[in-house]
């Protein structure tokens, strides 16, 4: 998958109590689920797996695996849960409400099937604070009712706490194996800021602000960009210029003094390496695009 085309959409989000002894039946979902126990006890099957799930009990299943879930004859589970996908997929055509769930494997839709997440998230977890993963799924919960012109704006505010929800889910399912520390993500945001005020500051007031030392700083700083700090920073910033030589009339000089290089032929030298076109040559060849 590629990750410019994430964007995860949660079609519905609810609490959902069991009954004694209740089943789900084996059930196929179209788009992945995320269960969190909120009280109660109860078994989920799933691919040959057998999970005793009870309170901070996490579960994600992606689109397309099968399923059981057990209630306990005594304390049944109750769920809080939502069905989402990485990216919106339309599946208007299986039903009238956003409940995409197929009991019988032969007529499963597999081209309505959404996509799988770039990497393999655990199935089963358990959670500290449960009222805060409460409060969180609180946030978003929605029917299943499809988004019209009347539910559009109340649609956006449960996507809006969905997105928050789905990062703090991934930062704790994942650890650090995939996801950078997200102490970076705040100091990406101000070193930004900083740069687009012309406030060039000395990295050691980003390492220091997080009580990092230099090297440990640096090496979290490319495991979450892929670059140094300087390197960041220079392709930021020449990502600001390209914006300006494609879009305005502002002259390479007057580009070079806005984003505060100490000369217009240091600008040049890093545009030319960091693009391998100067200033100049990319304004030209972009007309003829």
């Amino acid at each position: 998958m590629d990750f410019s085309s994430l964007h995860p959409y949660v079609y519905y989000a609810t609490r959902y109590p069991f009954s004694k002894g209740q089943t789900s039946a084996e059930r196929i979902c179209y788009a992945s689920s995320i269960y969190l126990i909120s009280e109660g006890f109860g078994v989920l099957k799933t691919l040959g797996r057998t999970y005793e799930t009870g309170p901070c009990s996490l579960v994600y299943i992606p689109a397309g695996q099968p399923h059981e879930w057990i209630a306990d004859d005594r304390e049944p589970m109750v769920h809080v849960c939502c069905y989402f996908d990485w990216s919106y997929v339309d599946r208007r055509s299986l039903s009238e409400w956003a409940h995409f769930i197929c009991y019988n494997p032969e007529l499963l839709v597999e081209s309505l099937v959404g996509a799988p997440f770039p990497y393999p998230i655990p199935e089963a977890a358990k959670v500290d604070s449960l009222r805060t993963w409460i409060d969180l799924f609180q946030s978003f919960y929605k029917t299943g009712e499809y988004t019209t012109g009347r539910t559009f704006i109340r649609n956006l505010t449960s996507q809006r706490n969905f997105q928050t929800f789905i990062a703090y889910f991934l930062q704790f399912m994942l650890k650090d194996a995939h996801i950078p520390d997200p102490r970076i993500s705040g100091i990406l945001d101000k070193m930004e800021q900083d740069l687009l005020s012309g406030e060039d500051k000395p990295l050691s007031d980003y390492y220091g602000r997080l009580n990092m030392s230099r090297g440990y700083f640096f090496e979290m700083f490319k495991k979450a960009t892929g670059a140094s700090p300087v390197q960041y920073r220079n392709r930021f910033l020449i990502g600001r210029a390209m914006e300006d030589l494609l879009h305005t009339r502002l002259s390479v000089t007057d580009i070079a003094a806005k984003y505060h290089f100490r000369s217009v032929h240091y600008f040049s030298r890093l545009f030319h390496k960091e693009t391998g076109q100067s200033p100049s040559d990319f304004r030209a060849s972009a007309k003829y695009r």
